[in-house]
């Protein structure tokens, strides 16, 4: 399967992450598990980047298997 990974940093240092396998977003400081609460109960956010996994990575994992099944 296909999993999407959006990591939000600030000062280099990674502070929020959405994981699609999990489906809902994880602080990794103060500020991050702030916004992790309110995005999780937040479904238009949620659906967002779900939605980024079905439009994006999935269409663009078709294409690019296709491109290495040709070259093969």
């Amino acid at each position: 399967g296909i999993e999407l990974i959006t990591s939000y940093v600030f000062n280099q240092a990674e502070y929020i992450r959405f994981n699609s396998t999990v489906g809902r977003f994880v602080g990794y400081t103060e500020y991050g598990l702030k916004n992790a609460e309110a995005w999780n109960s937040d479904a238009g956010i949620l659906g967002q980047e779900q939605a980024q996994l079905e439009s994006y990575c999935k269409h663009n994992a078709d294409i690019d298997y296709s491109a290495i099944l040709d070259k093969t």
